[in-house]
């Protein structure tokens, strides 16, 4: 077996939790199921989330000053489907959930009780994904378990991989 695919192998084993960003650039909202973010700084706090080229809400988090990262709770698998196979340039996902209005109009999921809100410091190039550091301007933790990347491997992509 090749490096590439020894490394796809073992990628495929690995588990981590799963995120639901949401992003408004002027009068565009969009979301999107991302298996790919980790804390990469304590001091100061920062968040590194990274978005498919592929991926209408890339297009739209490419304009955006805010982005919001919401931990996806174990129990939401109706909530990750939405925001993992459909596209929201087909389908108003907003119009499917509970959602409020958080800082600069970003949106809140309802369901994801931990979330955090962060200002776009830099984008980086990471071939077919973009990623975009972030430092957290807003928060809310709550007590819930984590839907993990296991679990999402039978959401069918909503855009090409």
């Amino acid at each position: 077996m090749d490096v590439h695919g020894a490394f796809d192998e073992l990628a495929r084993k690995l588990d981590y939790s799963m995120f639901i960003v949401t992003v408004r650039a002027g009068a565009q909202r969009a979301g999107c199921l991302v298996g790919f973010g980790c804390q990469t700084s304590i001091a100061p706090p920062r968040f590194l989330i990274c978005l498919s080229r592929n991926n209408h809400t890339y297009r739209v988090a490419a304009g955006a000053d805010l982005i919001a990262v919401h931990a996806v709770p174990q129990h939401a698998q109706e909530l990750a489907r939405l925001f993992g196979s459909y596209c929201s340039e087909e389908v108003d996902k907003f119009a499917c959930c509970a959602w409020l209005p958080g800082p600069g109009e970003v949106p809140i999921l309802q369901e994801c009780g931990n979330w955090f809100v962060g200002r776009v410091l830099e984008q980086l190039d990471f071939g077919d994904h973009v990623g975009f550091l972030l430092d957290p301007i807003a928060a809310q933790q709550a007590r819930e378990s984590y839907f993990t990347f296991d679990q999402a491997k039978g959401i069918e992509p909503g855009h090409p991989a």
